[in-house]
């Protein structure tokens, strides 16, 4: 039988790469945003923090995309020093309608297909959800060659739960061209993340410009899972377990500048918005856009 198949032009990387950086992107927007940083608050007190923000991260024709939501409390525990505890819980939505680009799955050597081969993938509709809570310490001080100045160190468990990542294939190019069948890589990835931060605020009247950086190191890193159905065969498997590596859990490096209206208590992140866009194509390869909005409330 012949199959009448014309493939369209084909993404660089392909569908198991790709798969691996769109969750990733959402854990390092998620570091970009915790709830660590003094937005003028009062330092003498108790301090909460209500955030929220809206992600949207494409590649190709996939996407991840949806709210974000945490809160915090801290309170003085010696001098300048405070002691916070945060959680968050970000529900994000998996999506595409079609998609063209490699079939690969190093988490399956052994499958009946050749791979890497052309491939379409059509009917993702899926969930990511990162949630988890942390500890933080925070010293502040207002002098030094730094100038006005916090350090933040803390650590955090969060889960990064994958579900209904499934796509239906049908394979363009090779002498299996017209195959079809269903990939998935439903997972759920726990890991304890240390982080350690800088703020550098700067009050100009009644506004308070805040650049900071964030470095995060997700521990342990995971072997992918992934499991790949199609004409007599139904295979799970994972890259640590099939000799491919431990790839899911990248470490994180994120810049934001928090601009805070003191009156109001009010922030957004104007720098994460610009920062987040820029590298997340340098760090996750195959990502073309994210987007990343953030507002906090300091009472």
């Amino acid at each position: 039988m012949a199959f009448g198949v014309i493939a369209p032009a084909l993404a660089e990387h392909d569908i198991e790469y790709v798969q691996e950086h769109l969750p990733e992107t959402m854990m390092d927007n998620r570091y970009a945003t915790l709830p660590v940083w003094d937005l003028g608050a009062a330092t003498e007190s108790t301090g909460y923090q209500v955030q929220a923000a809206y992600s949207s991260t494409t590649a190709g024709d996939l996407s991840i995309a949806g709210p974000m939501f945490s809160i915090s409390a801290s309170r003085p525990v010696s001098g300048a020093s405070r002691l916070g505890a945060f959680g968050f819980y970000d529900p994000l939505h998996l999506h595409t309608d079609h998609d063209a680009r490699p079939l690969q799955t190093l988490f399956a050597p052994q499958t009946p297909l050749e791979r890497p081969v052309d491939a379409e993938f059509t009917n993702l509709d899926g969930t990511a959800t990162d949630f988890g809570a942390g500890l933080y310490w925070s010293r502040h001080r207002s002098e030094g060659w730094l100038g006005e100045h916090s350090w933040v160190v803390g650590l955090l468990w969060q889960r990064v739960d994958l579900r209904d990542y499934r796509f239906d294939y049908l394979i363009t190019g090779g002498p299996q061209s017209g195959l079809q069948g269903q990939i998935d890589f439903d997972a759920q990835y726990n890991h304890f993340t240390p982080f350690v931060g800088l703020q550098m605020p700067r009050a100009r009247g009644d506004w308070l410009f805040t650049p900071h950086a964030l470095f995060a190191y997700p521990m342990p890193r995971h072997g992918v899972e992934g499991h790949i159905t199609g004409p007599g065969f139904d295979i799970s498997g994972n890259t640590e377990s099939a000799g491919n590596g431990k790839h899911f859990g990248d470490p994180s490096l994120t810049l934001g500048l928090t601009i805070t209206y003191l009156p109001a208590h009010l922030s957004i992140d104007a720098g994460t918005f610009l920062t987040q866009a820029f590298l997340e194509q340098h760090i996750h390869r195959g990502i073309d856009s994210n987007w990343l909005l953030s507002v906090s409330w300091a009472p």
